[in-house]
């Protein structure tokens, strides 16, 4: 018997009651929820719990398990349960706008609770290798003004790099784009590439 495809969605935006990424987002997993196999599904808001690394953290981090603390223990536990939930996912969908030519903040805070040597990606004589492979990744980016895969898009470069850094290389980003020039058109596009993507689930 199959198990269930396993679906991990973050949404970064901070306007979650008119965010064109989320919306997107919800019309990608309506997309996927038609598939024949059943569908378990986690979501994180972003704009949630999450807290910036501080030098306590990076301590706690650059300790040897077995040598660390309650304390440490404790301050790595978040970290812990955020990459328990990548692990989980077959496949991972983001959902993100550009902030000032590059990622919210709350993202990064996430990229930097979630990137960890010896957990999520290890060092070779070759270089780093990413811990966490066998998943997919679909990258929802909205823009108000900037063009994707641009000189000043400092957001669908960085998350490729990111998700390949720890594993993840099946990545793809759908874009809508330069939404204050037309935003319905942008959005039409992006939905297009969606039922595109995934045409056998398309309405």
């Amino acid at each position: 018997m199959h198990r269930s495809k396993r679906i991990l969605r973050l949404d970064a935006s901070a306007n979650p009651a008119d965010s064109s990424s989320r919306k997107l987002g919800d019309r990608l997993l309506g997309q996927l929820q038609q598939d024949v196999l059943p569908i378990e599904t986690r979501v994180r808001d972003l704009n949630q719990d999450l807290s910036f690394i501080d030098h306590h953290w990076v301590a706690a981090n650059f300790t040897a398990v077995d040598d660390r603390d309650t304390n440490q223990s404790a301050r790595l536990a978040f970290s812990d349960q955020l990459i328990d939930e990548l692990r989980w996912a077959d496949h991972i969908v983001l959902t993100t706008p550009m902030y000032n030519f590059g990622v919210p903040a709350t993202l990064k805070a996430w990229i930097d609770l979630v990137c960890r040597a010896g957990v999520t990606f290890r060092y070779s004589s070759n270089g780093p290798v990413g811990l966490l492979e066998d998943k997919r990744v679909d990258i929802i980016i909205t823009t108000g003004g900037v063009p994707l895969e641009s000189p000043v898009d400092f957001v669908s470069g960085y998350l490729r790099q990111v998700f390949g850094f720890i594993g993840i290389d099946d990545i793809s980003i759908i874009g809508a784009d330069q939404m204050n020039v037309d935003a319905e058109a942008s959005f039409a596009r992006a939905i297009s590439e969606i039922e595109q993507k995934y045409p056998a689930l398309a309405a």
